[in-house]
């Protein structure tokens, strides 16, 4: 199966069987990024909590201080 990343375009093969290839074909909603973009959006991440100004919208502030 071929598959495009959404962040960088960049064409990858996934071997039909695995289960990220059927959650893609079966959700047309799910998305795929490649590892790169996957880890340099991680390291970005955490770098941007140990700064101390992120703050996560979704939860509550007890949880946030949990987190960190």
């Amino acid at each position: 199966m071929r598959v495009k990343c959404v962040i960088c375009d960049r064409i990858d093969h996934l071997e039909d069987n695995l289960p990220l290839a059927k959650k893609l074909r079966n959700r047309p909603i799910h998305t795929y990024m490649c590892e790169s973009c996957h880890e340099r959006i991680a390291q970005n991440t955490a770098a941007r909590i140990e700064t101390g100004n992120f703050r996560f919208y979704r939860t509550t502030l007890e949880m946030d201080k949990d987190f960190i």
